[in-house]
Parts: structure tokens; sequence; C-alpha cells
């Protein structure tokens, strides 16, 4: 079975969770403004937030790390495509491995890999990794942490419906998870959460490939498979974390 007989991969999406242009436009501003001559983007995906600071700053220079050769891929031909190939490289190693040894960074990106720079059950991985991004941050520098946080207390039948071991007590709230940033060793230069709109823009544009894909495949051999794994997460976001689960985009200064 070849490449071309599976369901595309995110073609949808420009980002890899709930964000949308005009956001991704106002964060990119207040970050290029304080010049970042280098970006580490840890678990970076295809790191589109990363190139786009990338051309808004001038002689700027990132580095993406990723486990998924694919989305790194991806990443390079996007970087290719803009004139930014000589001033970024993709490279596949661990997120563990990025937060201990390529930083310092000026600007260091962590959106949605937390988890990546710990070992540690959540929700303490956030704090381990917030200690983590606070090593890799030179003096002066950003840190953007986008993190889940729980918007309420989930109900046990919400709980239930979500992923596999779900608990309520896995997230933090907005306040908890803003307080540990500051204990971490920085100081929250700018807070702000995703929308209802970006949640589903985001959740529809991950699984639409797939759907359009079943719907002109049904009889393909991986169909019934995929169908189940696509109604098992449609049912999670639905019934589970939808206004639930919230994303945190946290701009964060280190300080002494």
């Amino acid at each position: 079975m070849t490449e071309s007989d599976l369901p595309p991969r995110l073609t949808r999406l420009t980002f890899h969770g709930p964000l949308s242009e005009a956001r991704a436009a106002r964060i990119v501003g207040r970050l290029g403004r304080a010049a970042p001559a280098r970006v580490l983007d840890i678990g970076c995906g295809w790191g589109e937030l990363m190139l786009r600071v990338l051309d808004a700053v001038p002689g700027a220079r990132g580095v993406g790390v990723d486990l998924s050769a694919r989305d790194l891929a991806r990443g390079r031909a996007n970087a290719e495509a803009r004139g930014l190939g000589d001033r970024v490289e993709f490279i596949e190693e661990s997120a563990a491995g990025a937060g201990a040894g390529r930083g310092p960074a000026d600007l260091v990106l962590c959106l949605g890999a937390s988890h990546a720079l710990s070992d540690a059950e959540p929700p303490r991985h956030t704090a381990a990794a917030l200690a983590a991004l606070r090593r890799s941050v030179a003096p002066g520098g950003r840190v953007l942490l986008a993190e889940g946080f729980w918007q309420r207390s989930p109900t046990a039948a919400e709980l239930a419906a979500m992923w596999p071991g779900a608990r309520a007590d896995e997230h933090h709230g907005l306040d908890g998870l803003t307080a540990l940033a500051v204990s971490a060793g920085f100081r929250p230069a700018w807070i702000e959460t995703a929308s209802d709109d970006e949640w589903e823009h985001f959740e529809s544009g991950y699984q639409s490939d797939v759907e359009e894909w079943l719907a002109a495949h049904p009889g393909h051999p991986l169909a019934q498979e995929t169908r189940e794994r696509v109604d098992r997460h449609r049912t999670s976001w639905l019934a589970g974390y939808r206004g639930v689960l919230g994303m945190a985009y946290l701009t964060l200064i280190p300080v002494d």
C-alpha cells in the first residue's frame, strides 16, 4: 500500500492547534518587537509560527525539533517556498533533548508540546516543562507556551467521553498554570486563551481530510479502522472536552 492510498493528513490546518490567523498575527507582532536573533521551536511539527516570526524579523535564525519526519518535511518545504530555507533547521529529535541542549535562545516556542519535556505524569509535567523552558531561554528573551487548562471542572460523564484515563486533576486551571510559570522564574507578559471559534476550526480541520477520504473510499481496506478512529475522536471532543478544555497562550519573560 502506497502513501497515496492513505488518507491525507492535516492539510486543512495551518497551525497544529486552536490558533487563528488574527491571533497568530498579534503574537508574531509582539514577539517580533523583541527582535529575537535565535528562535527555538520545541515539538515544532511543521513550525508555522516559527516561520512567521523569522519572516517578521530579518536575520533571525530558527531551529525546530520534533519526532515526526512527515511534519518536519512539510516545515522544510514551507521554509523553502518562503525563501527562509537558509535561516531555519528542522531536526528530528526528542523535545527533551532540545530543551536540554539547544538553548539558550532569544525566543523559545513550546506549543502544545510541554508533555514531551518531562516524563512526569500530568499535571506534574507542567512544572518540569516550565523549568526546562526557563533553562532554554536567554536573559531578556521570551517564551511562548501554549498549554491546555481546565476552563471548569469536568463532570464524570465528560471525563468518561474524553481520552482513555482522563482525570479531573490532569490539568491546572488558568490561574494555577500562570502561578506555575511565575514560580518557575517567569513574568507573564501576556495571557490569552483560544476562543470557541478557534477550537471548532481546529477540530473540524483535524478531521476534515479523513472524513472526505472516508466518504470517497467506503470500501477501502482501512476504511473501517479509520472510521472507528475518527468517530472516537469526534465523540471525545463533542461529548467530552468541548467547552471544558482550554488552550492558554502565555508569553513569558524570564527573571532572576
